[in-house]
């Protein structure tokens, strides 16, 4: 017999379920078994002086243990979970489980330690299957505009971008770096020709930070297209990709996600409204008297992060903002810059959290060896210059953390919750 999923169960029909001991109540002469699989659940009613064999499985079983029942689906309207039950006829063990040394009020570092065991609880699955429609929808939205997707290489001869912040590691003979994102590849491909690039993969940073937000290794979301005009395509193109990503989660999550998570799913209104740094600044302190030094107003700090959130609803009315004209000591080498020196870029905040770094690149190549020598950056970028002897279009692109992404439409504590694995400073397992 095939297995029935518990969504899709039928009353009167004889089917098989397959699941975890999701809780039990063992009474007199009754037992209450929840068995979970990945959609759903449901209630095996065991009565005893009926079926004293299944009742003596479930009462040497623990939760968590894994079962295949055979039986009947019933209408029981006293039974909260669907008002419906499951007779069981037939009960196989497929694996006794060991008391959990874990719950629901663990701390969150413990349960990490036990991660498989966390995702069990609870509506943690659903984070996963959210996350997998983020990543579907912006998949569906760049295939639709002539994008190709490409795997580029995480074992790379030299640093991403500069010099700190990566892992190092033993290639045979020589030394080598985990990428700390796939720019220079991503560029490479405007060089070949592609056009219209885009990757989901691991991004690895060897960043000794203990935040909320930060990761050693997460998936990374990145996109370049050539022929734009200005860093104004670069954001036209995220602004209408979140949009149509946050209407898809809506239209398939969106009454789950109020329910399990209280949260609602906003889809933004277009455009996203668009301040330079300095102008943020200056509404920062004019309205919430928050000042910083001259020195830190060529970026964007934490505090001013958060900040901005605000500022953007009560502007606005609106949860996204791009922020422009940053400091060019504050920015990549390869960001274009105009005749005054300011870098063609942006950082996208999002519910106080910078979710996106982006930018038209350089794609002279007089002008961006001088920006790299200029950034003490000369002979660890040899390789990535030589793309752009040989002709390149005007081109730009993003970056998106999706398991960021995922902590904010969640409004998760942590993107520890928002990861299947989570790596930072002090973890290496599971």
């Amino acid at each position: 017999m095939e297995r029935t999923y518990i969504d899709e169960l039928k009353c009167g029909e004889i089917q098989k379920i397959q699941g975890f001991v999701d809780a039990k109540r063992d009474q007199k002469t009754i037992q209450f078994i929840i068995i979970r699989d990945t959609t759903g659940k449901v209630q095996v009613t065991v009565f005893k002086p009926e079926r004293p064999e299944i009742a003596e499985i479930f009462s040497n079983l623990n939760v968590n243990s894994v079962v295949t029942i055979e039986g009947q689906v019933v209408e029981n309207a006293s039974v909260k979970l669907g008002g419906r039950e499951f007779i069981p006829e037939s009960v196989k063990v497929e694996s006794y489980a060991e008391v959990s040394p874990i719950d629901e009020h663990t701390a969150i570092d413990m349960r990490l330690d036990y991660r498989w065991l966390d995702l069990r609880e609870g509506n943690k699955d659903l984070i996963f299957k959210i996350q997998t429609c983020c990543t579907n929808a912006l998949r569906e939205f760049l295939l639709q505009r002539r994008f190709v997707e490409i795997h580029t290489p995480k074992i790379i001869a030299t640093a991403s971008e500069s010099g700190s912040d990566v892992f190092e590691l033993k290639y045979f003979d020589k030394r080598a770096y985990l990428a700390q994102s796939p720019q220079f590849y991503k560029q490479m491909a405007m060089c070949a020709g592609l056009e219209r690039i885009f990757e989901c993969a691991p991004v690895f940073r060897a960043e000794q930070s203990y935040t909320s937000r930060h990761a050693t290794e997460f998936t990374g979301f990145d996109i370049e297209f050539s022929y734009i005009d200005s860093f104004e395509d670069v954001m036209k193109l995220e602004e209408e990709l979140l949009t149509y990503m946050l209407t898809k989660v809506k239209e398939q999550y969106g009454d789950i996600i109020a329910k399990e998570f209280g949260k609602e799913v906003i889809v933004p209104t277009l455009p996203f409204p668009r301040m330079k740094l300095a102008d943020v600044y200056k509404e920062l302190e004019e309205r919430y008297d928050f000042v910083v030094d001259d020195i830190e107003k060529g970026d964007l700090t934490t505090e001013a992060e958060k900040l901005v959130y605000k500022l953007a609803q009560e502007k606005y009315n609106h949860e996204f903002m791009f922020i422009t004209d940053y400091d060019a000591k504050k920015r990549a080498f390869y960001h274009m810059r105009n005749a005054e020196g300011v870098p063609q870029g942006y950082d996208l905040i999002w519910r106080g959290v910078e979710i996106t770094t982006g930018a038209q690149r350089e794609h002279r190549y007089d002008v961006l060896k001088a920006q790299a020598e200029e950034k003490g950056l000369k002979k660890d970028v040899e390789f990535y210059l030589e793309f752009f002897k040989y002709g390149c279009p005007p081109h730009g692109g993003f970056g998106i953390g999706l398991d960021r992404i995922t902590m904010l439409l969640l409004e998760l504590p942590s993107i520890k919750e928002a990861m299947f694995i989570f790596r930072g400073p002090n973890r290496l397992l599971p």
